[in-house]
């Protein structure tokens, strides 16, 4: 099996491409009925759709994996930890999933850009629903010490009440550019001339 473009893939870090690499490659293996089981990077094609948001394509996958696999690959079984807690959202569970392994030096990198991307999914979730929120409940959220979420959120402009130990959220604003388009004006200025005579 030429797992070249998986391969490329990871040593790039497009990691958002990883998940249909994997299935493309899969499908291609069951068409030429290549024998791929003992092969295939399950924990990379596992994590690969929870990194991209796709829980569902996860659990399907988790499924087909045989028995076997499960039992022999640890590594397999956590990172598949990880796609429960998200199920559940359990979200301080999924930080402790990402920090309970020692991953492999392939799965690594993965881990540890999915961590990242999934602190600042949590931090953009926290931004939408509260207006004020605890120091503890934003670092449960966010996998840190209570110390590093403080200082994470103050550094995007929350504001910290160090008597209650609550944070104030600091919403963003939205800066949005309306860009006139030619064509639009131009009906528009003939719709009205037309009106006009």
């Amino acid at each position: 099996m030429d797992f070249s473009p998986l391969t490329k893939a990871l040593a790039s870090k497009s990691y958002q491409n990883i998940a249909d690499i994997c299935d493309n490659l899969l499908l291609q293996a069951a068409a030429e009925g290549v024998a791929y089981e003992d092969d295939w990077p399950y924990s990379i094609h596992l994590l690969a759709h929870i990194y991209v948001d796709d829980i569902n394509s996860a659990r399907f996958l988790w499924k087909s994996i045989p028995s076997a696999i499960k039992e022999s690959q640890p590594e397999v079984v956590a990172v598949w930890k990880i796609g429960q807690k998200l199920w559940v959202r359990d979200y301080g569970g999924v930080h402790e999933a990402f920090r309970g392994f020692d991953w492999s030096q392939e799965v690594q990198c993965l881990v540890a850009a999915f961590s990242e991307l999934y602190t600042k999914r949590m931090f953009h979730l926290l931004l939408s629903a509260y207006s004020t929120i605890s120091i503890q409940d934003t670092a449960l959220f966010l996998g840190m010490s209570e110390d590093d979420a403080t200082n994470y959120v103050l550094q995007q402009g929350w504001v910290v009440d160090p008597a209650s130990r609550m944070l104030t959220v600091k919403k963003q604003t939205i800066v949005t550019e309306q860009k006139l388009d030619a064509t639009k004006l131009q009906r528009l200025t003939e719709y009205v001339f037309h009106l006009e005579h």
